[in-house]
C-alpha cells in the first residue's frame, strides 16, 4: 500500500499496487499446457526417493520412477544424468496442487511390444532372480534387458517331469522359448520345456 498526495477534493487516499508473484506466473503457464502435449525441458535434480524434476520452461515438472524408462531401473540416475535435456508427453495438469507429472518412456518404443512379435523364439539368457512364481531370465543381450518368468508350473498340456525351475540359481544360463507376452501387464511368459532341453543348466555370470 502506496500514500499518495490528497485528491482534487482534498482527501488524502491509499493506492493499492500489486506485483505478479511466482504462484501468478506459474499458474499463467500452466493454462498454457494440456494433458498429452509433448514438451522439451532440462533435468534439474533426482533426490534418492526417485522423482526426477524436469524445468519445462521456469516450471518444475515432476517424472515418477516408473515413467522414466520401460526397462527396470532401481533410480532415475540409471539413465538419466542431472542437465539432461529430454522429451516428455504431459500425463496431467494439476491446477489445484500446480503440479505437472511428465512421462518420458512414452517417448520412446516398448521393448515388450517388439518382443511380443516374436513369440516362439527360442533364446539363451542369464537367470537373474527367483521367485515363489518362477525364474526370471533376461532374453535380451543387454544388462537392463527385459526379462521373462519361467514359471514352476508349465501350463497343461506340456510333458513335464520335474519343476522346469528346479535346481537353477541365478547366474545360470538357461535356453528357453517365448511363448507369450502380454505387454499390458509387462508380462513375459518362457518354457523351458517347450525347447527339448535336458540335463542340468549351463553356469554363467549374468
Amino acid at each position: 500500500m502506496t500514500a499518495v498526495l490528497p485528491d482534487e477534493d482534498g482527501v488524502l487516499r491509499a493506492r493499492w499496487q500489486t506485483e505478479p508473484t511466482a504462484d501468478d506466473r506459474d499458474w499463467a503457464f500452466l493454462t498454457t499446457l494440456r494433458r498429452g502435449q509433448i514438451c522439451t525441458g532440462t533435468v534439474v535434480a533426482m533426490p534418492d526417493f526417485g522423482v526426477t524434476f524436469v524445468d519445462i520452461g521456469g516450471f518444475t515438472a515432476m517424472v515418477n520412477l516408473p515413467e522414466v524408462s520401460w526397462r527396470r531401473i532401481d533410480h532415475p540416475s540409471d539413465v538419466l544424468t542431472v542437465g539432461q535435456e529430454v522429451t516428455a508427453e504431459i500425463l496431467d495438469v494439476d491446477m489445484v496442487r500446480q503440479r505437472v507429472p511428465l512421462s518420458l518412456k512414452s517417448q520412446e518404443e516398448d521393448p515388450l511390444r517388439v518382443i511380443a512379435q516374436q513369440a516362439g523364439r527360442i533364446v539363451t539368457g542369464p537367470v537373474t532372480w527367483l521367485t515363489p512364481s518362477g525364474v526370471h531370465v533376461r532374453i535380451e543381450d543387454r544388462d537392463d534387458g527385459i526379462e521373462g518368468l519361467l514359471e514352476h508350473t508349465e501350463p497343461a498340456g506340456t510333458p513335464v517331469t520335474d519343476r522346469p525351475g528346479e535346481g537353477v540359481e541365478v547366474g545360470d544360463l538357461l535356453t528357453v522359448r517365448i511363448i507369450g507376452v502380454d505387454p499390458e501387464s509387462r508380462c513375459v511368459r518362457l518354457s523351458r520345456v517347450a525347447t527339448g532341453c535336458s540335463g542340468s543348466p549351463g553356469r554363467g555370470g549374468s
